[in-house]
């Protein structure tokens, strides 16, 4: 499993603009590493990413956002990547005010009894799978690109021969 991304890989896995990823870096929210000039994220930055991307389009601020990543690393102990890990079904809540996890069938109950409000579920592991699934896709293009031009180079070799 790749452990390093650059902004490119990022912007390419969960559509995100480039300019909003240089922001949120600006702003301390997703702050990644550097090598000269370019931005390198880990696997941990990169679903962190995922996650703002998904609750954004949702609707939620960037700032709620701010507060939900520093609550879930408090609570936690961790980053948001390992917690996914630690359990297969995390999944985050609201009923469009309030953000709530979810992690276990039975917790869920408890939260919809007290709930007037419909509320939507982001489930993190499958956001992890889905970012995995996109690298592997992303990879296996790659090597069937390389593959192919080995190939061709060695068609006009034969050819010219």
């Amino acid at each position: 499993m790749q452990r390093q991304f650059t902004s490119n890989d990022v912007i390419a896995l969960t559509a995100i603009t480039a300019r909003q990823l240089q922001w949120w870096d600006e702003r301390g929210i997703v702050s990644p590493d550097r090598k000269g000039h370019r931005r390198i994220y880990t696997w941990e930055q990169l679903v962190t990413v995922s996650v703002i991307c998904q609750l954004r389009r949702r609707g939620f601020s960037l700032q709620r956002m701010r507060k939900v990543i520093s609550f879930l690393q408090r609570e936690f102990g961790t980053n948001l990547a390992a917690a996914v890990r630690a359990s297969s079904e995390y999944h985050l809540l609201s009923d469009g005010t309030h953000l709530y996890l979810r992690t276990s069938a039975r917790q869920v109950l408890d939260l919809l009894k007290n709930s007037r409000q419909p509320m939507f579920d982001i489930c993190l592991s499958d956001e992890v799978r889905r970012v995995r699934a996109e690298i592997a896709q992303a990879k296996t293009q790659a090597r069937k690109k390389s593959a192919s031009s080995v190939r061709i180079r060695s068609l006009r070799r034969s050819r010219t021969a």
